[in-house]
């Protein structure tokens, strides 16, 4: 029997943007007793986590430098917090302003990979809700109520450029970056 892989999609800020979101996942950590969105980088997901077996590893790695995306790269606004609950723990995060342009390349994304691994679309696929988590899973129902009246009524403006999304593997203690999407590759046409 071969070992399965957990995979997903996601873009990245920049390392700034990053550290600023994770000062919020750290006082998530600190006074509201919420530690686990410390453990991946900030991001938004573009394609939810999903197994592959080791034996197909190397198609998936094909499949990503294969994509064709017609999306060029474009700015992302981040505008204060949000929250939706889930089946077991609520969650709090920063809200991307969505974009034409995110939605369409998300789209592509999940077009593209359901034509190669169509058992592995799931519901959040196509129903395209971008976030970046700030606190989830260990965040409690009274914890949650603390946080929330605090960061609905806190400001937090950013943006930054859209120009690659990248291929995620957990290693069964963290999620790392294995591959990378440029959306500046120049397709040149004669």
């Amino acid at each position: 029997m071969t070992k399965d892989n957990l995979y997903f999609i996601a873009l990245i800020p920049k390392r700034e943007l990053r550290e600023m979101i994770n000062a919020f996942k750290s006082d998530f950590a600190n006074r509201f007793n919420s530690k686990k969105a410390l453990k991946v980088y900030p991001h938004i997901t573009l394609k939810a986590p999903f197994k592959c077996s080791a034996n197909h590893h190397r198609e998936l790695l094909n499949w990503f430098s294969d994509l064709r995306i017609k999306q060029k790269s474009f700015s992302l606004r981040l505008k204060n917090f949000g929250t939706f609950h889930n089946k077991n723990n609520p969650v709090i995060y920063v809200n991307p302003i969505i974009t034409k342009e995110l939605q369409l390349m998300q789209k592509e994304i999940i077009a593209s990979f359901s034509s190669i691994f169509p058992e592995d679309i799931h519901p959040v696929d196509v129903r395209f809700k971008p976030h970046i988590t700030i606190a989830y899973r260990d965040l409690s129902p009274e914890m949650f109520s603390k946080a929330w009246e605090e960061y609905k009524l806190k400001s937090f403006i950013a943006e930054f450029e859209v120009d690659a999304f990248y291929l995620l593997q957990h290693d069964t203690k963290k999620w790392n970056i294995i591959s990378t999407y440029s959306l500046l590759q120049q397709l040149v046409s004669y």
